[in-house]
């Protein structure tokens, strides 16, 4: 394999050196430079000059700097490293901002997920990696440049394996949109423990923003240990009602996953008494803006399935072929 060259904008400069870590490789050396009135400069400060380049930038917003703003120099700085004659330039991206925003429920809605692609496509990114999109048929519909999906489900899935539950464990949908991800989950645990695990959904409606429904829950979570899986918390609404309604139908206790913590400040009730019996997110965006040293998520770590997609695109093989690693049901 011919070593590639990384680099991490500071946001995510963290995540990047796990990731480099892995691979066993040094994150490259880069300028990120500020000016008057909110404009940057980033380069390079190593030769790029036929060389493979993975970009690794989670597009989170924070109080250091939103969305928009990291988008912004993740694509100035590709764009900078195709004019210096890098080979290939591939966007890592665990956390994809505007992926919600992936279809037309409105009069004049806008598309911003397509939108974001195009602006991504642009500037000369030949690859994408993601990482759990909200649709992944719209992820992969908006680029016209190749895309490779990764997946939390076995990260999850070998945490679940690892504990000792006394009672059958449930994966539970918090909706019918979601249930293709949660049955991931169920099928993996399953191959993994030999065990039976349920698989249940919970009755949810959503329209300009609002959470309805979310009361009922269709499957066998009595006296079941429950574990609701999501692609992201926001505010946790839709989380709560399902831990409320897990409880209500008799669950034993219930636990909460989703792979993208972007966490409003209302979310701070998931860790209050009434919130799940266990909270667990990835690190695509860290750090987590809710919890302490003593009330914290479990943080799952996908630094480890970012570096195996760089070693299979450098080495020649199929990234897509991780997924089929993961026994699935017969």
């Amino acid at each position: 394999m011919i070593e590639p060259l990384l680099f991490a904008p500071a946001a995510s400069l963290a995540f990047g050196e796990r990731v480099a870590a892995s691979l066993g490789v040094a994150i490259s050396p880069m300028e990120e430079r500020e000016f008057e009135g909110g404009e940057h400069k980033t380069r390079p400060l190593v030769s790029v000059r036929g060389r493979q380049v993975f970009v690794l930038q989670s597009l989170s917003g924070d109080a250091q700097g939103s969305a928009n703003d990291r988008l912004c120099r993740l694509l100035f700085f590709i764009a900078g490293l195709k004019d210096s004659g890098a080979a290939s330039v591939t966007a890592c991206v665990p956390y994809l901002a505007y992926a919600r925003k992936d279809r037309r429920t409105k009069d004049r809605d806008p598309v911003t997920l397509r939108y974001v692609a195009q602006l991504i496509e642009a500037v000369g990114t030949d690859h994408v990696i993601g990482l759990d999109a909200h649709n992944l048929a719209a992820f992969e519909s908006a680029f016209r440049c190749p895309v490779d999906h990764l997946e939390a489900a076995p990260l999850l899935a070998t945490h679940l394996a690892s504990q000792a539950y006394s009672a059958p464990v449930c994966i539970v949908s918090p909706d019918i949109g979601g249930a293709k991800r949660a049955q991931r989950v169920q099928e993996i645990l399953e191959s993994r423990t030999g065990r039976e695990v349920g698989f249940a959904i919970i009755e949810k409606r959503r329209s300009s923003g609002v959470v309805s429904g979310g009361e009922q829950v269709i499957g066998p979570v009595t006296a079941a240990h429950a574990v609701i899986v999501d692609d992201l918390i926001s505010a946790g609404t839709t989380l709560m009602r399902g831990v409320r309604a897990c409880r209500s139908a008799g669950a034993i206790s219930v636990s909460a996953f989703a792979t993208h913590g972007v966490f409003m400040p209302d979310a701070v009730q998931l860790l209050g008494p009434d919130g799940p019996d266990e909270l667990i997110v990835t690190d695509s965006i860290l750090p987590t803006r809710i919890g302490d040293d003593t009330r914290a998520p479990i943080v799952l770590a996908v630094s480890g399935l970012f570096a195996e997609a760089i070693r299979r695109i450098c080495s020649g093989e199929s990234v897509v072929a991780l997924r089929e690693l993961q026994p699935k049901r017969r």
